[in-house]
């Protein structure tokens, strides 16, 4: 489950993982829609996380996490085959169904497991 911490609210159910290299590459690509889904990308350390939504064909929120697990970054409606370089280092990068952090805030906490 992944929940927005500081405001007790669910933002998804279910929670996948992309701790690899090619799990980082593929991401949502040639995917179906997601419901009530989320799709974590785990890195060592916090740094620039750049994204491209080539051949994801739904629109995407973006939640862009510190080490701590703070939103420090947010994309909203990341539309399909259109790229997005964040202004913040992250060290997690969670893609959810469009509108799922409609109610999360810069400064937030979220948590998963």
């Amino acid at each position: 489950m992944l929940k927005n911490a500081s405001k007790g609210n669910v933002l998804a159910n279910d929670v996948e993982f992309c701790r690899s290299l090619f799990s980082k590459a593929f991401g949502l690509m040639f995917r179906k829609k997601i419901k009530d889904r989320a799709l974590v990308f785990v890195f060592s350390d916090e740094q620039p996380v750049p994204l491209h939504n080539l051949f994801v064909f739904q629109v995407i929120d973006v939640l862009f996490l510190n080490a701590k697990k703070q939103a420090v970054e947010i994309k909203r409606n990341f539309r399909p085959f259109t790229f997005y370089s964040p202004k913040r280092r992250a060290m997690y990068v969670v893609e959810l169904p469009a509108g799922a952090a409609k109610n999360t805030s810069i400064g937030d906490m979220i948590s998963f497991k």
